[in-house]
């Protein structure tokens, strides 16, 4: 069952990539159905198959080079939730056997849903805050399998000896947690900035250009107007500077939180464990601020704008990492 969830993680992760090269290169409704696309389970390319497509759907003519991209990341997706329900199916089995039951039924449950806000992306016309959902929901399943593998790994529940008191582990294990809760936030922030194609609003550093205090519109940036179709925005230049001017503060914020926790852990003992996991944060974070400013100087280039979402989801796991092992400290941390 490890090797299965751990395969799950790597699938998870690609699925996360693809659905952000899909998003990244408006592939989001290059099928304009679910789950087929143009009524079938492969990309219409012959000429026969591709004039009965557009006559059925003759507001979305066939691109085929989107409809690929769309559908390759419903079969990695449909793939996943295929092997999350195997790992459920493993877990009832050997229900005996001491292994999670609950983790796995919500993560089926979890990976559901997800399925039910892929469709509505493509049958509500990428409406932003189903979009959102959708990515935050990856970054979920991506989370949720990571720490059930943490669950499962035996070498996780080794103790270790260490030389700070119980109370000072509770409060790096706060700490962490609060952490995860800023990053969450800001992975949100960035996922309305893309579902709303803002990611270009600002094209300067460090803020934005010209008189952007005086244009600042809060209560628009986050609103849902009404439209038949969501794809390339609706929201005015005002309200998409926005949304990317506070993505770029809970950038400043996140990153001082956690470059913060970073040394702090790598100061606090010379515990192993707790001097690795600073180190990977810190690099972690160092290189989605790399990736971030890099999108903004070279005008979003697909494969950086790609790799600051990889990053990102590669941040979290790190923060799931820490927490756990910090909020497990009974008799010594576990390592």
């Amino acid at each position: 069952m490890k090797k299965l969830v751990l395969f799950s993680i790597f699938l998870a992760m690609v699925v996360i990539v693809l659905g952000a090269y899909t998003r990244l290169t408006d592939a989001g409704l290059g099928c304009p159905d679910w789950p087929g696309c143009y009524g079938q389970m492969l990309v219409p390319e012959h000429n026969a198959t591709v004039a009965a497509a557009n006559a059925a759907f003759p507001h979305r003519p066939v691109e085929s080079h989107k409809a690929w991209n769309e559908m390759i990341h419903r079969y990695f997706a449909g793939t996943l939730g295929l092997c999350i329900l195997a790992i459920c199916i493993m877990a009832i089995l050997k229900r005996g056997q001491g292994l999670p039951l609950k983790h796995p039924l919500f993560l089926l449950a979890l990976v559901g849903f997800q399925a039910i806000l892929g469709m509505w992306t493509v049958t509500l016309n990428l409406l932003p805050v189903v979009v959102m959902g959708h990515l935050l929901g990856g970054f979920a399943v991506l989370s949720g399998l990571f720490l059930l593998y943490l669950r499962l790994d035996k070498r996780i529940f080794q103790q270790q000896h260490y030389n700070f008191s119980d109370s000072s582990v509770k409060r790096l294990a706060k700490l962490s947690a609060i952490g995860v809760v800023i990053l969450i936030a800001q992975i949100a922030l960035g996922g309305w900035t893309s579902a709303n194609y803002a990611a270009l609003a600002c094209t300067n550093l460090p803020i934005c250009e010209g008189n952007w205090w005086t244009q600042i519109e809060l209560k628009g940036a986050y609103s849902v107007p009404y439209a038949e179709n969501y794809e390339f925005g609706v929201h005015s230049y005002n309200e998409r500077m926005t949304m990317h001017i506070l993505h770029r503060a809970g950038a400043l914020i996140t990153f001082g939180y956690l470059l913060w926790l970073g040394i702090r852990l790598y100061r606090s003992n010379t515990y192993q464990i707790l001097k690795a996991a600073g180190i990977v944060l810190i690099i972690a974070l160092a290189a989605q601020v790399g990736l971030g400013v890099s999108n903004v100087v070279l005008s979003l280039p697909v494969f950086i704008a790609v790799a600051h979402n990889a990053v990102a989801a590669c941040l979290l796991l790190v923060m799931v990492w820490i927490t756990y092992h910090l909020s497990r400290p009974k008799g010594g941390l576990r390592g």
